[in-house]
């Protein structure tokens, strides 16, 4: 099925942007996170198998032969240019100038055309947003940061470790150096109701952040929240669940909002649950096909003040 015109795709941008077609490259720059280190804990976010990294390939010595063997890993997507994107991890959690031989290595390679960098509100300080900003005047460098939700109960549940005032300062740091914003949220955090999931879309719309992801929880081997739902302590969503709250967060976003992703992909060697989300091809075509039906239209619920 074709793409819908529901929303702002991030195909239809990326072809605005660049016009051409351009793919993400998934690279490793070999980072962890302070919820990992010790620095705010041990035991990281507790729906995290591995910082959403399982198809990366890690950066070495050489960050052209990064590139190339990752190119190889999209091959057959008749891509012209490449967008590096670390989101293994926290892509910000290093001293700057690792960062800065890092990502210049990255850009100046003539096939990518812009850097997204995967991080948290709270590992982004002065001296990281004055190197953004540097390579920004350089290609296009964009920020990702993983929100997931504005409620403190699962902030906390889900060992987030950090409270939603460093993200409404994060933004305002990263908007007023140029750089723009991509945030993540996560649909079916046990313990939030429809209401409160649509709340977190409607926040994010009227950050300022220019993009929205949209993360269906999955529910992997090996994480902490396994043990949870082993326990049955919650049940994770089915598709028409999701579609239904998805379609809620896409009205209630600006209309000029980039939508970059719509559900997501769990290793599936490792998913629990839910087993519906194993077949991405399928549950894209049945979204759309769900707002064809219900006439959705991003920003229809939409006001932009706060």
């Amino acid at each position: 099925m074709s793409e819908s015109s529901a929303y702002y795709s991030v195909n239809r941008y990326l072809r605005e942007q660049f016009g051409k077609k351009v793919y993400k490259l998934a690279l490793d720059g070999g980072f962890t996170c302070p919820t990992r280190d010790g620095s705010k804990g041990t035991r990281g976010c507790i729906f995290c198998a591995g910082g959403s990294g399982d198809f990366a390939v890690p950066v070495g010595e050489s960050a052209d032969q990064a590139i190339e063997i990752a190119k190889l890993v999209v091959a057959g997507k008749s891509a012209e240019k490449y967008i590096a994107y670390f989101q293994s991890f926290t892509g910000t959690y290093a001293p700057v100038h690792r960062l800065r031989s890092l990502y210049t290595g990255i850009l100046r390679h003539p096939d990518i055309v812009a850097l997204s960098i995967g991080t948290r509100p709270d590992c982004l300080g002065e001296e990281v947003v004055e190197l953004l900003k540097e390579l920004n005047s350089f290609k296009p460098v964009w920020i990702e940061l993983g929100l997931q939700t504005i409620h403190p109960e699962t902030a906390e549940y889900i060992r987030r470790g950090y409270p939603l005032s460093d993200f409404d300062d994060a933004v305002s740091h990263l908007l007023a150096a140029g750089i723009p914003v991509i945030v993540h949220m996560i649909i079916g955090l046990p313990g939030e109701t429809s209401e409160m999931i649509r709340q977190t879309a409607e926040y994010i719309g009227k950050s300022g952040a220019q993009g929205i992801k949209f993360q269906l929880l999955h529910v992997l081997e090996g994480t902490d929240l396994a043990e949870d739902y082993a326990e049955g302590k919650f049940q994770a969503l089915t598709m028409e669940e999701y579609i239904a709250v998805l379609e809620d967060c896409i009205r209630s976003i600006p209309p000029e909002m980039v939508v970059h992703r719509l559900t997501g992909d769990g290793a599936k060697q490792r998913l629990l649950s839910p087993l519906w989300s194993a077949d991405k091809k399928r549950v894209l075509n049945e979204i759309n096909r769900a707002f064809q039906r219900d006439h959705v239209v991003q920003g229809e619920f939409c006001s932009k003040t706060l």
